[in-house]
């Protein structure tokens, strides 16, 4: 992709747009708000979501205009609005194109399919499309938990007012290393310019075991769904019907890949593109598929001809 940062001068601080999907006030942003400012070595600007927009992907506002609004944050140039990363790179709401997009830290990780769906994902990817160099970032603070404790872990958030107080800033300490490098290769022109990353760090982070380029994994969550009524109980005369997503179970990688390196402990980095690439299989299959069945549809129907 066509790298917009090419004119930048070497000498110039590094400037950082973080955004991501938990919302502006998210602690995991914040931590990492802090501790950039804290080295002096980044201008950082801010745009990122009023409320919580976890799972949206690349949701888009397009038929009514974007209300923006300024946000006091230490340090850091900061807007709140919907369609944060796009609107952070496009150079209207901040005097330039910013030399890299972090999306994060986002709370609880992203590996395999999860990539697909989340918001924090989608937040890089975005600037990726938009020709800016971008990582994702999230902490899998609930590592290790059953599948009990999880569904009871997200209840207990869901009713709380306040997110819970993980170790965020020891994660994005966690993170300079990489993200130093990845502006000083962007100054240097030899940051390459096919793909985004996506980091995931695991939760003992303060002893993690270090740094893993890994490949994206198909580890997922299933899910089912279940119907109840407005107050939470199963019914069958309910003049409309309501349902709910719950939690089945894991599917996991036994493979080598971005989900069993973070279960390994260690910080999985991940390059990821836009386009998907299909299991050789399926594309044998098919090519064999379509044109045996043209030919039968043909053999029964001469106007195909």
């Amino acid at each position: 992709m066509e790298n917009v940062t090419d004119s930048k001068s070497k000498g110039e601080k590094g400037t950082i747009l973080v955004t991501n999907d938990d919302g502006i006030q998210a602690p995991g942003l914040n931590a990492l708000v802090s501790v950039l400012v804290s080295t002096h070595r980044f201008n950082v600007l801010v745009c990122a979501p009023q409320l919580e927009m976890s799972a949206v992907s690349h949701s888009i506002t397009w038929r009514q205009p974007l209300r923006v609004e300024k946000v006091e944050m230490d340090g850091a140039t900061a807007f709140k609005t919907s369609d944060c990363a796009s609107l952070g790179v496009s150079s209207v709401l901040f005097p330039s194109v910013p030399d890299l997009v972090i999306s994060g830290i986002n709370q609880g990780s992203n590996c395999g399919y999860h990539t697909v769906y989340s918001g924090t994902t989608a937040g890089a990817r975005e600037a990726f499309l938009n020709g800016v160099p971008a990582i994702s970032i999230s902490y899998d603070c609930y590592g290790g938990l059953s599948l009990e404790e999880f569904e009871k872990m997200l209840r207990v958030e869901a009713g709380s007012k306040t997110k819970m107080n993980y170790e965020y800033e020891a994660a994005a300490k966690a993170c300079l290393p990489i993200i130093s490098g990845i502006i000083a290769e962007i100054k240097n022109n030899t940051y390459p310019q096919g793909c985004f990353l996506n980091m995931d760090l695991p939760k003992d982070i303060a002893n993690h075991k270090g740094y893993k380029v890994t490949k994206q994994g198909k580890s997922t969550m299933k899910i089912r769904w279940k119907q109840i009524t407005s107050n939470g109980q199963p019914s069958e005369i309910d003049h409309h019907l309501l349902f709910r997503r719950q939690l089945s179970g894991f599917q996991v990688d036994i493979d080598e890949s971005d989900h069993k390196s973070l279960q390994e402990g260690y910080i999985s980095i991940t390059p990821l593109g836009i386009l998907t690439h299909p299991d050789k299989d399926c594309k044998a299959y098919f090519e064999d598929w379509l044109p045996n069945l043209i030919q039968q549809h043909q053999s029964h129907n001469p106007l195909l001809d």
